[in-house]
């Protein structure tokens, strides 16, 4: 997009002279990599499983094309706007992931799924950026609105009975990787709403605890763990496979096209396109990628220290922070760091709930963190609806 003049009052210029160019560009650098290391990745994965050369890599344009298109597009919406989709979408995701409980696709012994003409759905992608603009959403009205009665909104439990039922659902599936993210994000939203630091070291506990039943109830839990823990236990085909095409490609990598072990990896072009990137661009070309996602994140946090209002503290926080967490998963299990998860890397993984998923997240991120300038000669006053809670106001006025 061309440099808009200062003085442009327009709309368009506006936004664009309010948005974080750090996390915009950082987005179109992964979006590039995605479709570059499709090209490297998924043909052998298609002729494996007896598909089209290029099907994977066609699908990935379509997929990268409208997530790049969702992320302006969200980028262009007001906090009130990003709260009520958010509101609308979670109530519709949650829908459709009890749905998958009835009606999914099962595979590998979990309904995560519902299939549709051209492409399989995993509705749970889109709890997560909901959930966390709903959280930040009832969480800042705990310091806002004020009840007939002179109480304050019980912004905090009702935020515990979202996350309950949608724990509840997650673990019915089962998708014990998802629900760690999401309670992960909750428990930063609360860290960052002033939760007293005895009991968030409780929720801390219990998270652990948490995982330590997991492991011992679920079987594919158990099995993850143990083959991480123990190399003579299990099946490491796909791990030992990784880390071979590390090797590999060592410090600058065997060059575009040449890797031949990320060829023998199931997952290449999903879970594993982290170890392709290793293979074919070296060491360095890890080293950046984990940069992008670095800066991505530290730009985000860096306009929340000159935020005021608590929706958009809270909001943008536990998006930003579902989004590094996925990366650092799919990244630490590529590398044997943690155990593996099916976590796919936003934007360079192949994957069409993936992709939109992570575009509506990072839409949401850019649209809450732009900045909101005072009205003068060059910028007209503001719309009502982009008026968001002040952490300095109790009245039930000013809501969002």
């Amino acid at each position: 997009m061309a440099l808009t003049d200062r003085t442009d009052s327009s709309q368009k210029a506006q936004w664009w002279r309010s948005l974080d160019h750090v996390s915009l560009s950082c987005v179109g650098a992964l979006i590039a990599l995605g479709y570059i290391l499709m090209l490297a990745a998924s043909p052998a994965v298609a002729h494996r499983i007896g598909a089209s050369r290029n099907m994977f890599i066609l699908k990935q344009v379509v997929f990268l094309t409208l997530a790049g298109a969702v992320v302006v597009i969200t980028s262009r919406l007001t906090p009130r706007m990003i709260g009520r989709i958010a509101v609308m979408g979670g109530i519709v995701a949650l829908g459709a992931t009890f749905l998958t409980l009835v009606h999914g696709m099962e595979i590998k012994g979990a309904r995560r799924w519902i299939a549709l003409p051209l492409m399989s759905v995993q509705p749970s992608e889109f709890l997560k950026p909901c959930f966390a603009v709903v959280t930040g959403l009832l969480l800042s009205l705990r310091h806002t609105l004020r009840l007939s009665n002179g109480w304050r909104f019980p912004g905090r439990i009702v935020a515990c009975g979202v996350y309950i039922v949608i724990a509840a659902l997650l673990q019915a599936q089962p998708d014990i990787g998802m629900l760690s993210v999401i309670s992960m994000v909750f428990i930063t939203q609360l860290f960052i709403d002033g939760l007293p630091i005895v009991v968030f070291g409780m929720l801390v506990s219990a998270a652990l605890g948490a995982f330590g039943v997991a492991y011992l109830v679920f079987d594919h839990v158990h099995s993850r763990v143990q083959r991480f823990l123990h190399p003579d236990v299990g099946d490491h085909y796909q791990i030992d496979t990784s880390m071979r095409a590390f090797g590999n490609g060592g410090l600058l990598g065997r060059g575009p096209g040449e890797g031949r072990v990320k060829d023998l990896l199931p997952d290449a072009h999903a879970d594993f396109v982290f170890s392709v990137a290793g293979e074919e661009y070296g060491f360095v070309m890890c080293l950046f990628i984990i940069a992008i996602f670095t800066v991505l994140v530290f730009s985000t946090l860096n306009r929340l220290l000159e935020e005021k209002k608590p929706y958009i503290i809270l909001s943008a926080s536990g998006l930003i922070t579902g989004f590094g967490l996925q990366a650092f998963v799919n990244m630490g299990s590529s590398l044997h760091l943690i155990p593996t998860k099916g976590m796919t890397l936003p934007f360079i993984s192949y994957g069409g709930s993936s992709a939109l998923s992570v575009a509506l997240t990072i839409g949401m991120v850019l649209a809450l963190t732009r900045h909101r300038m005072e009205a003068g000669p060059f910028t007209p006053e503001p719309s009502p609806m982009e008026t968001a809670p002040r952490l300095t106001t109790s009245s039930s006025k000013d809501r969002i």
